[in-house]
């Protein structure tokens, strides 16, 4: 990564909206690189190695999604969706795709940017000096590594979900609010957002709860926010 001027990748096809982004990103001290397609995407991302991706879902030779699925296949850049598309469901099959996070259309340049400086954080490892590896019965987490396993099994989380997961599991059996987690997961960003954390805390149930609409270990604390609790 050049700290100076990392480098964007946005691929979008709406010809109003990828000049919306390349004026606002480079007026940023970002450099950026278009692509208009599916395939044009995957062929910039495999040559350029951006430092991150921004992609629309609705390309026009392929669905987003599946291009999201490759480019995390193929490395660990972060990848934010850039959509219309503003159902959860939508959101969740995203970042089960791959995808770091999710910005619905419209949307303002100042939360953009303070979600790509979030991911380019996170993509640095500069997350916080967590514990070297929190065993919390069936749940294991490597920080150093960033592998989680459960039941001895591995799971595959984006970085987003492992930084939630690893907040809750350092403070494991406390009530965390909402408010918490968003400044230690999303610190940039505006405090109104309490829809990221359930967002997310709803993906973590998927991959590691036995049954997701019963969860056991990530427990909702009604009105408050959420707890770890061991296994």
């Amino acid at each position: 990564m050049n700290p100076e001027h990392p480098l964007v990748l946005v691929i979008e096809d709406e010809p109003y909206l990828r000049q919306y982004l390349n004026t606002t990103l480079r007026s940023h001290g970002y450099a950026v690189e278009e692509a208009t397609t599916w395939e044009q995407g995957r062929q910039l991302a495999a040559r350029l190695d951006p430092d991150i991706v921004l992609l629309d879902l609705g390309l026009p030779d392929g669905d987003g999604l599946s291009l999201a699925r490759e480019l995390r296949a193929a490395s660990a850049v972060p990848i934010i969706v850039v959509s219309a598309r503003g159902r959860e469901e939508d959101k969740i099959l995203a970042l089960d795709m791959g995808a770091d996070d999710y910005v619905t259309k419209p949307f303002g340049s100042g939360e953009l940017l303070a979600r790509i400086r979030v991911a380019l954080r996170h993509s640095a490892g500069v997350s916080g000096p967590p514990a070297p590896v929190l065993d919390l019965g069936d749940l294991r987490l490597d920080c150093a590594s960033r592998e989680v396993t459960m039941d001895g099994k591995p799971v595959k989380l984006t970085k987003l979900e492992f930084d939630l997961l690893a907040v809750l599991a350092r403070h494991a059996d406390q009530v965390l609010t909402h408010e918490k987690l968003l400044e230690e997961v999303w610190g940039d960003l505006p405090k109104a957002h309490p829809t990221y954390v359930r967002v997310y805390m709803r993906s973590l149930r998927k991959k590691l709860e036995p049954d997701p609409t019963r969860p056991r270990f990530l427990l909702t604390e009604l009105g408050v926010g959420y707890r770890l609790k061991p296994g």
